[in-house]
C-alpha cells in the first residue's frame, strides 16, 4: 500500500513537472515522452531494486549510468537537461524508499518547485542568448560588440567568438544581451541560429 502511494506521488509530480511546467513553456513534444518514460522507468527499476537484496549503492550507480545517456543525434538545451535530471531524481526519490515519508514528499515537491522557479519566464525576462553567423569577419571585439548591440537592439553583456573565417568572410559568435524593458520576447523575433546579412 505504501508503495502505491509513492507511485501516485511520483506520477503527480512528473505530471506537474512535464504538463504543468515544461510543455506550456517550451512546447517540445518529444521531450514530454522522454521525461515520462525516464521517470516511470527509473521508478520501476528503483522499486524493484529496493525490494531485493541489492543495495542502494547499485541504485545510485543506476542513476549515474542513466545520467550520462545522451542522444548525440539531436542536441538538447541546458534547461532541458535540468528537466531530464529532475525526472530521474523524482523517479529515484519515490522508487527507493520502502514507505511514505515527509522527507520523500518534501524533496519531490522541492525538485518540481526548483524547476518551476528556475525556469520561470519572469526570471530575467529581458536577457537573451543567440548564436549568430555574420557575413563579415570581425577581428575587433569592441567593434563587434557595438555592431551586435545595434543588430540585436540590446545591450551586449557577454560575447564569445566561436569562429572567424577570413576566407569566406564570416564570423560565428555566441552573444548574451539584455533588451530594453519595453521589448518583449515576441518583439525580438531572432531565431536561435541564423544567417545574418551585416
Amino acid at each position: 500500500m505504501h508503495q502505491l502511494v509513492l507511485v501516485g506521488c511520483d506520477l503527480v509530480a512528473i505530471s506537474v513537472l512535464t504538463f504543468g511546467v515544461y510543455f506550456p513553456r517550451h512546447h517540445r513534444r518529444d521531450l514530454v515522452t522522454a521525461f515520462l518514460g525516464v521517470n516511470v522507468g527509473v521508478l520501476a527499476v528503483a522499486m524493484t531494486l529496493s525490494n531485493t537484496s541489492v543495495g542502494i549503492g547499485l541504485g545510485m550507480g543506476l542513476f549515474g549510468v542513466l545520467s550520462i545517456i545522451r542522444l548525440r543525434s539531436y542536441e538538447i538545451a541546458q534547461h532541458e537537461i535540468a528537466y531530464y535530471f529532475s525526472a530521474l531524481a523524482i523517479g529515484l526519490l519515490n522508487g527507493l524508499p520502502q514507505s511514505v515519508s515527509v522527507l520523500t514528499a518534501s524533496l519531490t515537491v522541492l525538485v518540481v518547485a526548483a524547476l518551476y522557479v528556475g525556469d520561470h519566464p519572469r526570471l530575467y525576462p529581458r536577457h537573451r542568448q543567440r548564436s549568430l553567423r555574420l557575413d563579415s569577419a570581425h577581428t575587433d571585439e569592441d567593434a563587434l560588440r557595438a555592431h551586435l548591440g545595434v543588430l540585436l537592439g540590446g545591450r551586449v553583456v557577454n560575447l564569445s567568438v566561436k569562429n572567424i573565417d577570413l576566407v569566406n568572410d564570416t564570423t560565428l559568435v555566441e552573444v548574451r544581451y539584455v533588451v530594453p524593458a519595453a521589448r518583449t520576447a515576441e518583439d525580438v523575433g531572432v531565431p536561435t541560429e541564423q544567417e545574418i546579412r551585416a
